[in-house]
């Protein structure tokens, strides 16, 4: 029976990866190579390419085989041993095992590549051999199984206790963050202290479950080592771990020149920023003229030369970055490209837009304008849209192309003090004389609240129509007042005072000049439900 284990077990051949260590076998054998290489357990031994006569290395292979099967348990427990021989007229080393010879490797077996002597390329065969008998001695061997179960039971164990340690320290750690969340007891403003104290926990979960995987990595290839059968997974996982650390680190080393240059591309970027910054706060306070560039337009002057210059600093750092030239990093870049290119149509019509909006100076921010239909305080000049505040308190956010393809009026542009010019219009029939309207209209400017009193109201005389004449009064509010609010005053004091003077207001169109003049008494100017305000005391 246990010649029929030792059979199957060394017949069995595959072509996995072996050490890199082996003088003899291919890393990357042909098929030819591959039937002359002698496999022990999945590992290579040694590619044989001696021919004794008609014996051919295939053949050499397929007798070590058969002369593998033949052993015994009692052969196993015996170490191996090299002897000097001379066959065929070539110096030979003879690998025997009990007594009973495995194998010969002859001079001719040696590959010129290898740059080893006989004795080496034996040596190394022997150790290869070795760790494999080794590894079958142990397999029958009860003591050291069960040693290697207990101590797979106390990797278990601790494993356990590592995980349970690992969530304990998790649970400890919310604990504290959420104590001192509801302590206050942070440098950390506690507007901040309660979404940062959530990622920070959270950051510390995924090292913990990072560890933990970890953790059950080298317990599996530490398990796997302890028992001759899965020995050969351990060795596999070990060697898998080992190369991948390896290449991460050469992987950062190769990369490290590059993120230099990287980093000191993007310092002088910030230095030439910061330089520019400098030089703009000067012209946006007015102790600095530069041809082109106005003190409203600085903010976006500002931010284009920051992109312009970003976008020149990473198209120069671009050929440095780790991974640039990888097929990945190319399809990532061409896949935000054509996202950019599918997507920014609108959006740059929009941002341009703007452009034009900031350096036209059309507008700016805190200018009173009319839009199409919306009038009211600009309280935003975005790179997309246009925020307006208008007389309701309502927020209008227009498009800047919309902005732009339309008639922008300004109500404020030429008074930079603040006050802003209001127009009221109103039609008085001919019977009236206008030198009156003129006195009418200016007395209810005198006497609206809101209006600026330093600058004379204008009347104009626009237009003389079918049934009666358009005028129009001109006042300048005082700053900071309310377009709405003072437009409301001064049309409740025109009607007030031409009442007051029995004139009629002409608005409404009649077929024929009624009998009685159209006014509303002064005793019935607060008919219900309007209430008198009280007068004020001399």
């Amino acid at each position: 029976m246990n010649r029929i284990l030792l059979a199957f077990l060394t017949s069995v051949l595959a072509s996995l990866a072996f050490s890199p260590q082996a003088a003899e076998p291919r890393q990357q054998p042909s098929e030819q190579e591959r039937a002359r290489t002698v496999y022990i357990f999945h590992q290579p031994i040694v590619m044989l390419q001696a021919k004794f006569g008609l014996t051919t290395p295939e053949e050499r292979v397929l007798r070590i085989r058969n002369t593998l099967r033949n052993f015994t348990e009692a052969d196993l427990r015996e170490p191996l041993k090299i002897v000097p021989v001379t066959r065929y007229n070539q110096q030979g080393r003879l690998i025997v095992m009990n007594g009973k010879p495995v194998m010969l490797l002859a001079q001719a077996d040696l590959d010129e590549g290898d740059d080893l002597t006989l004795d080496q390329a034996a040596q190394r065969v022997l150790t290869r051999m070795e760790a494999q008998r080794t590894a079958l001695r142990d397999q029958y061997d009860s003591g050291w199984l069960a040693l290697s179960a207990v101590k797979m039971a106390a990797g278990v164990l601790a494993l356990g206790l590592f995980w349970y340690g690992a969530y304990r320290s998790w649970r400890v750690v919310r604990r504290f963050y959420r104590r001192r969340i509801l302590q206050n007891r942070s440098w950390v403003p506690q507007r901040w202290r309660r979404f940062i104290g959530v990622i920070e926990t959270r950051l510390y979960a995924l090292l913990m479950i990072l560890l933990g995987i970890l953790a059950f990595y080298a317990w599996l290839s530490w398990v796997f080592s302890l028992f001759p059968w899965t020995r050969v997974w351990g060795a596999s996982l070990g060697d898998w771990s080992i190369h991948v650390l390896r290449e991460i680190a050469l992987s950062i080393a190769s990369a490290f020149p590059g993120i230099m240059i990287v980093l000191i591309i993007f310092l002088i970027t910030a230095f030439i920023l910061k330089l520019l910054k400098v030089v703009l706060n000067q012209v946006e306070a007015g102790r600095l003229q530069l041809p082109g560039i106005h003190p409203e337009t600085v903010g976006a002057t500002r931010k284009l030369i920051s992109v312009v210059v970003w976008l020149f600093a990473l198209s120069a750092a671009y050929p440095f970055l780790p991974g640039a030239n990888s097929l990945a990093f190319k399809g990532i870049s061409v896949f935000f490209g054509l996202m950019l290119t599918l997507g920014s149509a609108g959006v740059m019509n929009h941002a341009m837009s703007g452009l034009v909006l900031i350096y036209s100076r059309a507008l700016r921010k805190g200018d009173v304008i009319r839009v199409a239909d919306n009038e009211g305080l600009v309280s935003e000049v975005g790179m997309l849209a246009t925020k307006i505040i208008t007389r309701e308190n309502y927020v209008v956010t227009v498009p800047n192309a919309v902005v732009v393809s339309g008639k922008i009026t300004n109500l404020s542009a030429l008074n930079p003090e603040g006050g802003i010019n209001l127009t009221v219009g109103v039609t008085i029939g001919y019977d009236t004389p206008w030198r009156q309207v003129h006195a009418i209209l200016e007395l209810a400017a005198k006497r609206a609240a809101g209006i600026d009193l330093a600058v004379p109201p204008l009347v104009r005389q626009l237009g003389l129509m079918d049934w009666y004449i358009s005028y129009e009064l001109q006042v300048r509010l005082l700053p900071g007042q309310s377009l709405a609010a003072a437009r409301n005053a001064l049309y409740s004091h025109i009607q007030d005072v031409f009442n007051e003077f029995n004139i009629q207001i002409m608005s409404p169109n009649f077929v024929m000049q009624p009998e009685a003049a159209v006014m509303v008494a002064k005793e019935n100017w607060y008919t219900a439900p309007a209430a008198q305000p009280e007068e004020k005391a001399p």
